[in-house]
């Protein structure tokens, strides 16, 4: 049995290989491998049926086709992925060779649950997660951890 292309380290047969061949997807993350894994074997049918009704309304066929037939897929790593009931979101990162130069590709794509059915909404290039705020204790403020006392003379010593 041969290694799936998206990286799970599952025999394709067990991994993507059955959501390639119509099965629903159990997960977004899933759905995304399966997505990764049609573009390197060529497969545009399963990147069509997996487009939500107003993605696949723009999508181009001839478009991934000829990403498809250009591109040597490196490896696809999954950063992050967070599903609630109906949506999700999946971060990934991998690089492709195309016309002998290798490029990254940093991607945060958006899934729906329609009728039991994950499907791909769109996706955000090199996303930027918002700045983290951190609050500064100046020395005479009372100290966050709750003693009650100033900062600088318990935590901030």
């Amino acid at each position: 049995m041969s290694v799936c292309p998206c990286g799970s380290d599952r025999a394709f047969d067990q991994c993507c290989g059955p959501i390639l061949a119509g099965l629903s997807a159990p997960t977004a993350e899933a759905l995304m491998r399966s997505r990764y894994t049609a573009f390197v074997r060529r497969d545009i049918d399963h990147i069509e049926r997996t487009c939500a009704p107003e993605t696949r309304a723009a999508f181009s066929r001839v478009d991934a086709e000829r990403m498809a037939d250009e591109c040597d897929w490196g490896p696809l790593t999954i950063m992050k992925a967070a599903e609630e009931q109906d949506s999700a979101t999946v971060e990934f990162f991998l690089t492709f060779r195309r016309d002998g130069e290798e490029l990254p590709l940093h991607e945060r794509s958006s899934f729906r649950r329609i009728d039991g059915r994950w499907l791909y909404v769109d996706s955000v290039l090199n996303p930027k997660d918002p700045p983290r705020r951190v609050v500064k204790v100046g020395r005479n403020d009372p100290c966050p951890c709750g003693s009650g006392r100033k900062h600088k003379t318990c935590c901030g010593r």
